[in-house]
């Protein structure tokens, strides 16, 4: 080696070591977010699964202290709890495919130019978004339409987000516009440029907007307090709404079905359990979706 080249060796690993030295502190932050995140969680799973007298002492941290599942035991024996998970599993998926639809179907004609009075449809979707009926107007409007207390009057109300629709306009925008064109010429009219070109090209924004509208759906409870009177058409957040309200031993017993002794033993694990009941199966669907974040998505679709 050469004397002009050891400074320069030397400066490059100077840029290595700065460079991991950002790498550090960026590595550190990201576990400090994701504990934040995770450790409250992880603290509402070891109270559901410890004993009433351990969570009273204040003795459970992120451990379960003189483990028990009569808690998650009470959950499970309940046909109510178990009815209503299954009812919002159907009423999530439901509403995620009518709104994903509803999105696709907005979205793909505002980005066309030649569409007639596409400025004045972007600004009434825009509208929409800053300016609301207000809670009573959109009520009496519900009750009016007769979907006061049924199914529907969770799934057609706000089934359009549109955020959701901004972001999937901005997507589809995005996309080369020679695919649509090579097209055209070879006689596909747009329904089939939808279906075959920008949909599969989309993957990744389609599956994020329907984790987005899965989600909201999931953890939503006041449309059905607003709207749901029946007790087979609660969803299961709503269930949990109530256990989480009710401070004595005897109400949750009785929104529960079980006995007065079972809810006075299971009073402090109740809860929390009713919570991880409530979210493992949103968190399960996750790691299936998650793959589709970092997919490229336009690569190789044009070439040359």
């Amino acid at each position: 080696m050469t004397r002009s080249e050891a400074p320069q060796t030397i400066k490059v690993s100077k840029e290595k070591s700065i460079w991991t030295g950002y790498q550090i502190v960026l590595t550190v932050i990201i576990v400090l977010i994701s504990l934040t995140c995770l450790l409250p969680f992880v603290n509402v799973a070891a109270n559901s699964l410890s004993s009433k007298s351990a969570i009273l002492a204040g003795k459970v941290t992120f451990w379960p202290v003189d483990l028990e599942l009569n808690a998650y035991k009470a959950i499970f024996a309940d046909p109510a709890m178990v009815r209503s998970l299954l009812y919002t599993v159907v009423i999530t998926v439901v509403y995620t495919a009518f709104s994903m639809v509803m999105t696709i179907l907005l979205a793909y004609p505002l980005t066309k130019k030649r569409l007639a009075g596409r400025r004045f449809f972007n600004t009434l979707a825009l509208f929409t978004m800053y300016f609301s009926g207000g809670t009573i107007p959109i009520y009496l409007n519900i009750k009016q339409l007769g979907f006061l207390d049924t199914p529907w009057a969770l799934i057609l109300p706000g089934m359009l987000s549109t955020y959701n629709m901004i972001i999937l306009k901005s997507f589809f925008s995005a996309l080369p516009g020679e695919l649509e064109e090579a097209a055209i010429i070879d006689g596909a009219n747009d329904f089939l440029v939808l279906l075959k070109i920008y949909l599969p090209l989309s993957m990744a924004s389609l599956a994020t907007l329907t984790l987005f509208y899965a989600v909201g759906k999931w953890n939503s409870f006041q449309d059905a307090l607003y709207y749901i009177q029946t007790k087979a058409y609660q969803p299961l957040q709503l269930k949990l709404y109530h256990i989480i309200k009710g401070s004595q031993a005897v109400d949750i017993a009785q929104m529960e079905g079980g006995t007065s002794t079972l809810a006075t033993e299971i009073s402090e694990s109740i809860q929390p359990a009713t919570i991880i009941f409530a979210t493992l199966p949103i968190l399960v669907v996750y790691p299936f979706v998650q793959r589709y974040f970092v997919k490229g998505v336009t690569i190789g679709a044009v070439k040359g």
